[in-house]
């Protein structure tokens, strides 16, 4: 890079911290994010997961794809015979790292992936999560007793068609089990190699460490963003002193990173967005003036917000995986184009 282009991005990566902070409280860019970025052209006209990224000492993709709308969460169930299609098409370009949970459906979004996967099953990483009470056919309350991990295990098992578990996470903390009795539990289906590695979701610092002093956490699974930054006090310094990698869900903030809602938004009571802290009225005023900034720098770069998006989370450490859903194959190809975007150095 020549020293024209050296100021450039210099100049461009403190105006974009300085406008960040300008965005309100909470979406300021941390000191190492948004500097100048080059993108790298896939001859072949389609973006591929090139890259491979470490979670503990389970080998991903540099980006994962999040299964849960496909099985109706902000949506409606999409048929199975077309989530399939699009995961084939996830595998042909590159894609290895795939993220489900029993309580999706529930039940149903680990049965499409099941079917999806079972034939590439040694060709790919398949992660699911227990930790709630779906025995009824409905999402029930948080249960990860021992004797209902082992039940949980069971049913995911049969529904994704394989023997193993990769990476088998605690959905979310039950407050009436302690959580070393949990790891316990994993690390003995670890050694009955019905799971191969463990993971946590949503878990604070101290609960992070009690776990992984009886069995070794290889994956943190919690919503990291743009705007949802909470995860950098203290939860990201946790991982990288354990040696656990992260994976963000909600990385394009349910669409708002990506311009689908603006501050003139509103949603129905029945939707779940309108439950989320960042979807109200007053907060989309303030959010919007950091969506319309990360417009501006994906459109000066050539790329879309989503891209920027995922690849400045990408970024921040290598051992950073994002799994955004879709079920579009559009917005699959698109996702998939932020491993072509490469930050330089702050």
């Amino acid at each position: 890079m020549d020293n024209e282009n050296k100021q450039t991005n210099s100049l461009s990566r403190r105006y974009f911290i300085s406008q960040a902070a300008l965005a309100g409280a909470g979406l300021l860019a941390g000191s190492s994010a948004l500097a100048g970025f080059t993108t790298h052209q896939n001859t072949a006209g389609l973006p591929v997961a090139n890259g491979k990224r470490m979670l503990g000492t389970l080998e991903v993709s540099a980006l994962g794809l999040g299964c849960m709308s496909m099985a109706g969460t902000y949506n409606p169930p999409q048929p199975k015979k077309e989530m399939v299609a699009l995961i084939h098409a996830a595998i042909d370009q590159g894609l290895t790292f795939f993220d489900t949970a029993e309580v999706y459906g529930p039940h149903y979004s680990e049965e499409i992936v099941g079917e999806a996967l079972q034939p590439y099953r040694n060709k790919v990483v398949l992660a699911t999560k227990f930790g709630f009470d779906t025995t009824s056919g409905a999402r029930g309350g948080r249960n990860s007793r021992p004797e209902h991990i082992r039940l949980a295990l069971e049913g995911s098992l049969r529904r994704l068609k394989t023997d193993t578990i990769d990476l088998y996470y605690l959905h979310r903390v039950d407050p009436k089990v302690p959580v070393e009795e949990v790891a316990g539990t994993v690390k003995d289906l670890i050694k009955e190699g019905k799971v191969r590695h463990f993971g946590l979701s949503e878990a604070a610092p101290d609960t992070i460490r009690r776990a992984h002093a009886v069995q070794k956490v290889s994956a943190l699974q919690s919503e990291y963003s743009l705007i949802e930054r909470v995860m950098e006090k203290g939860i990201l310094a946790t991982c990288q002193e354990l040696g656990i990698g992260f994976v963000p869900w909600g990385p394009l903030n349910r669409g708002l990173l990506t311009g689908r809602f603006d501050e003139n938004t509103r949603f129905e009571p029945s939707n779940r967005n309108s439950q989320l802290p960042y979807m109200t009225p007053e907060a989309l005023k303030v959010n919007m003036q950091l969506v319309r900034l990360v417009q501006q720098w994906a459109k000066q770069k050539g790329v879309t917000p989503g891209q920027f998006s995922l690849a400045w989370l990408q970024a921040q450490k290598p051992w950073i995986v994002p799994i955004p859903g879709t079920t579009n194959m559009a917005h699959l190809k698109e996702n998939l184009g932020a491993n072509n975007v490469v930050f330089t150095a702050a």
